[in-house]
């Protein structure tokens, strides 16, 4: 029996939708096809040849249908047009046009063949041989070439894309990160030619090891978002995984360049009724593409180059200042403090900075060979270097002097090479072989960006309401990041003559990280008054290197090889019933240990040396795709997932031994009680750096660099793993139905469900509770070496979303992509940090030890959106586009915490310091993440003309792109506000703060040539 296809008007409409959601899109670079060829009587076309041709390359694939009827083809390119001959000795010939084919999909190709009497051969189009939105087992979402050309994409980035499902959301008022279905973007994995593009590291917010996408906009053919795929060759995420596929060259020559402009006098100068300052800059993109043949029909090359020539803006100012954010501080007292910097500690601040310039520049080439029928190979080289600046303490009640930024960049090159390869009508394969580099770069601008070499320290004034910085950033005072990433992957698939389709593989990824990071390396001294600051009398002295001298001795060196086999069984039980059923199995090897700390194994019975060596997780998954009529399907799975935890974490355990180096202050020599200034004559500076000032700042305390050398210094507390630390994973359960009406309306609906097992989490160890304090707080005393170690949590945090889409193509050129979303995702911690210290103590809790699951800093309740584009032409011959994106979604969650951390708990874990706790603790009887920010609605436009072109065969456009298109029409529209950080202290009615970047509305012009 012929399996049902979806014929008619309803395939029409959608094929030629947005394609929100798809089969099976997995980390992979290519397409396939699949089918049943029979004959008129339903009966097998066994022995029909199935020919498809690559129409732009003239890349030729063909297949046999075997006995039961069926065929398959894999490797395909993406995109197309094919042309697809179905040649048979016993029936007509069919001839199928015009069939385009998105990432990872395989087409259903379903034909019935006519008696050859009847009729010699039948020419047919895409559109009516099956619908290209059914077939999927799991949630996610699809985006075309049409919908990155199209849609409003200020930001030239993925971002801009997959915003348009309502599963998920951009984190446009921070760091830009991708977060789905309430999930952290370090829990994603991206992928672009089957190369990892995402953090392998974790230090990046973002979810891109670099500071901006890693590769040139105009290098897309396709983008696929998938949230719960059941087929095994998934792996690497517990959130979602984004897959990324490049163009390619075709025997035509090909291309594209463009320019873009933006600067202050295209964005938005009042928030509010709020005269807003936001500095003076010009931003600048640029970039072409070209694809050719090197040799017709067999070796093409394609090429993308970018550049940014952009700025970085900073919204906060003194009081009166007109900043997007004004803090508790005059100008009256900044002056003063500039005055003192200069004259008494011979340094000069900065200014408060408004746009500091910076660049992003990438490059990707892209080589591919048609070997013959049977083989075809490609080679992808990408290379991007981009920087930022950024600043180190951003909380509304914090203000940075220019000399506290620090610049962030990093330079990216990374090699890809696969082989498709069909062995034979049943047996094909995939072999990909990548390599990638990444060099980071943490530099603070008061040094000179090498290693350690920051001429001045970080100072800090505590004063009444806010809290001064200048000098250099103690996070960036010694840090520098590189890491090498080597992946291999074998894939074959075999085809029986039942119909079932047996898809087997063995990956690895071989991953080497170097990485240093001391803080107060240059040191750190706070003052608690102007006065104090003018006096040299210090609040506190930090002082932190290694024990040897050698501040490389406190670096982590270390690596681990991850490996992943699967094996997978794809069928249909009943003709309208499609199974997919498999096993993955990860596990990970590694012989680099920390180095061992004698105290810790004394004090806690096991030692610190604890790896991932030997950790491992099998994975079973099943998906379904029941066909219920020829408009309607329903589809579901259950699935285990892991992957996405960033490996700082495990960095931490290999750099914080407390072996190699410590941290000492100044309490024990008079520096922090003013019984001492600095300025003392008997005070002796030592590490001063050649030709620069001998004092503080500049120097180091010699009874400080003593007491370090001697290796008496103290710590933060040591990091270690848990030597049970198992894989965290998390188990998906969906369940989808899909149906299109008689009016060519796609509906889709999802529920997904989803189970944490054995989730990261940083307890502190070496105390154990003793009681209550008198409010009712939990009270600990020490019983073993004091240390944050990464362990599980023993909690399920449960999490569920309901999703539902429309999608709609009009023949007047308007077309309609829309849809709501309900996310409910709940973590026992939200691990926001790369530093074990930061990830323990900067959050909600009652219990600093706590084993909760609450609500996610990551969930937006409620969201909608839409993506709306109209075409028309305004001048005869020449067409004018209308695209617009808009959004309605829930705040962000936050709690009200307490601000006397310390006091209401009769021990804290950090050596009784005044640090611990600050602004921690959640009252009793209280959940994290109980309040809410308000709702953000806004509108992105996007306007492009044609003009003419100077040849035939070529077009071109000029565009107006208009970012918050709602804040451009009314300033008191389309602001976005949220808690910084996801905690307020009680009793602040107005913890919201405004997100300049996003809700300021920004213009971009510009230009686009294809050829």
């Amino acid at each position: 029996m012929l399996r049902k296809t979806k014929l008619t008007s309803i395939a029409l409409a959608v094929a030629m939708s947005l394609g929100m959601s798809s089969v099976a899109v997995a980390q992979t670079t290519s397409s396939g096809m699949t089918g049943q060829i029979v004959g008129p009587n339903g009966n097998p076309a066994e022995g029909t040849v199935v020919k498809v041709t690559h129409v732009p390359t003239g890349a030729v694939k063909t297949a046999t249908v075997n006995s039961a009827g069926t065929f398959n083809l894999n490797g395909l390119r993406v995109g197309g047009p094919y042309t697809i001959e179905l040649d048979s000795n016993t029936f007509a010939d069919q001839t199928i046009e015009e069939v385009y084919l998105s990432l990872g999909e395989t087409a259903p190709i379903n034909r019935m063949l006519a008696n050859e009497e009847n009729i010699e051969r039948i020419s047919v189009s895409a559109a009516q041989v099956s619908s290209l939105s059914f077939g999927k087992i799991g949630p996610g979402a699809n985006f075309d070439l049409e919908t990155l050309q199209t849609a409003p994409a200020i930001n030239r980035d993925l971002t801009d894309i997959v915003r348009i499902d309502p599963r998920i959301y951009v984190d446009e008022g921070g760091s830009g990160g991708i977060q789905c279905v309430g999930k952290s973007p370090r829990f994603n994995s991206l992928t672009v030619d089957g190369v990892r593009m995402n953090d392998l590291f974790g230090l990046n917010s973002n979810g891109y090891p670099t500071e901006r996408m890693p590769f040139s906009y105009d290098a897309i053919e396709g983008v696929a978002v998938e949230i719960a795929p059941f087929d095994v060759i998934y792996g690497g995420f517990s959130a979602c995984n984004i897959s990324a596929v490049s163009k390619t060259g075709t025997n035509e020559v090909h291309g594209s360049a463009f320019y873009d402009y933006g600067s202050n006098d295209l964005r938005g100068d009042s928030l509010e009724g709020d005269d807003i300052e936001i500095g003076d800059y010009t931003e600048k993109r640029y970039g072409f593409s070209v694809g050719a043949p090197l040799i017709k029909d067999k070796l093409f090359i394609f090429a993308a180059y970018e550049k940014l020539e952009g700025a970085n803006l900073f919204d906060r100012g003194v009081a009166g200042s007109g900043a997007i954010n004004e803090v508790a501080l005059t100008q009256t007292q900044l002056d003063d403090i500039i005055r003192i910097s200069n004259d008494l500690y011979q340094f000069d601040p900065g200014t408060v900075p408004s746009s500091l310039a910076n660049e992003d520049e990438k490059l990707l080439v892209k080589l591919d060979w048609n070997i013959n029928e049977q083989h075809r190979a490609s080679f992808t080289y990408n290379w991007n270097d981009g920087n930022n600046f950024a600043e180190s303490d951003g909380d509304s009640d914090e203000f940075e002097l220019s000399s506290h930024l620090y610049e962030r960049g990093a330079e990216l090159t990374s090699y890809s090479g696969v082989l498709y390869s069909d062995w034979s009508d049943k047996f094909s394969t995939e072999v990909r072989v990548s390599y990638t580099d990444l060099d980071n770069r943490q530099n603070s601008l008061t040094g000179d960006g090498t290693l350690g070499g920051n001429d001045f320290g970080e100072v800090k004034l505590f004063l009444d309401d806010v809290t001064v910085y200048l000098g250099s950033d103690d996070s960036r005072q010694v840090n520098d990041l590189n890491w090498e990433a080597l992946s291999l992957m074998f894939r074959g698939n075999y085809y029986f003559d039942n119909g079932h389709t047996l898809t087997f593989g063995y990956e690895s990824d071989d991953l080497d990280i170097f990485n240093i990071f001391v803080q107060h390396a240059e040191t750190s001294l706070s003052f608690g008054s102007i006065a104090d600051f003018e006096n040299g009398i210090a609040s506190d002295v930090e002082y932190g290197h290694a024990y040897s001298g050698d501040i490389n001795d406190r670096a982590a060196e270390w690596g681990y090889t991850s490996h992943s086999t699967y094996i997978q069984d794809d069928f249909y039980l009943t003709d309208d019933l499609k199974v997919v059923a498999g096993l993955r199995y990860d596990w990970i090897t590694t012989s680099d240990r920390p180095v061992e700390n004698a105290d810790f194994l004394a004090g806690n019975g096991y030692s610190n040396t604890a790896n991932l060596d030997g950790v491992s997780l099998l994975q079973p998954r099943i998906g379904l795709n029941y066909t219920l009529s020829d408009s309607t399907e329903i589809r579901g799975g259950v699935g285990l997932f892991s992957g996405g935890n960033p490996n700082v974490w495990m960095t931490n355990n290999y750099q914080n031994t407390n072996v190699t180096g410590g941290e000492v202050d100044g309490g024990d020599f008079g520096y922090d009680d003013g019984s001492r200034s600095l300025f003392d004559d008997d005070v002796v500076w030592v590490n001063v750096e050649d030709g620069a000032p001998v004092g503080p700042g500049y120097g180091v305390p010699s009874e400080l660099d003593d007491l370090l050398d001697s290796g008496a210094a103290g710590n933060f507390e040591s990091n270690n793993l848990d030597p049970d630390f198992k894989m965290p994973s998390e188990w998906k359960v969906s369940a989808g139905i899909t149906h299109v009406t008689d009016s060519d309306y796609i509906l889709n609906a999802d529920l997904l469900v989803s189970f944490t097992q054995d989730q990261a989490m940083i307890k502190y160890i070496g105390i154990e509770e003793v009681g209550f304090t008198d409010e009712g707080y939990i009270d600990y005393d020490r019983n073993g070496y004091g240390s944050l170690e990464l362990t599980n949590s023993d909690e399920v945090s449960t999490s569920y979303s309901l999703t539902g889409t429309l999608e709609k193509s009009w023949d007047n050129g308007l077309r309609l992509v829309t849809g709501y979303s309900y996310s409910h995702a709940e973590d026992v911690q939200p691990m926001t940090s790369s530093v074990a210290f930061s990830n323990y103590q900067y959050r909600a809790f009652t219990n600093p030890n706590e084993d909760v699951s609450s609500l996610s800093d990551w969930n937006i309740e409620h969201r909608f959106t839409a993506n709306l584009s109209y075409s028309v032409e305004l001048i005869s011959g020449l067409k004018t586009s209308f695209n617009m994106y808009a959004l309605t979604q829930s705040g962000r969650p936050y709690s009200y915490v307490r601000t006397d951390g310390n006091s209401i708990f009769g021990f804290t874990p950090f050596l009784d310091n005044n640090d611990g706790l600050t602004s921690a603790p959640l009252p009793i009887g209280v959940d994290r993440n109980e309040e809410e920010s308000d709702w953000w609605t806004k509108v992105d436009l996007a306007v492009r003309q044609e003009i003419p072109a100077f040849a035939d065969g070529h077009s071109a456009t000029v565009s107006l792109t208009i970012d918050n298109f709602t804040n451009f029409l009314n300033d008191d529209w389309g602001i976005l506000e949220e808690v910084s950080f996801n905690t307020a202290q009680i009793g602040n009615t107005s913890p919201e703060r405004r997100q300049g970047d996003a809700s300021l509305w920004e213009m971009r012009i510009g230009v686009n040539y294809r050829f």
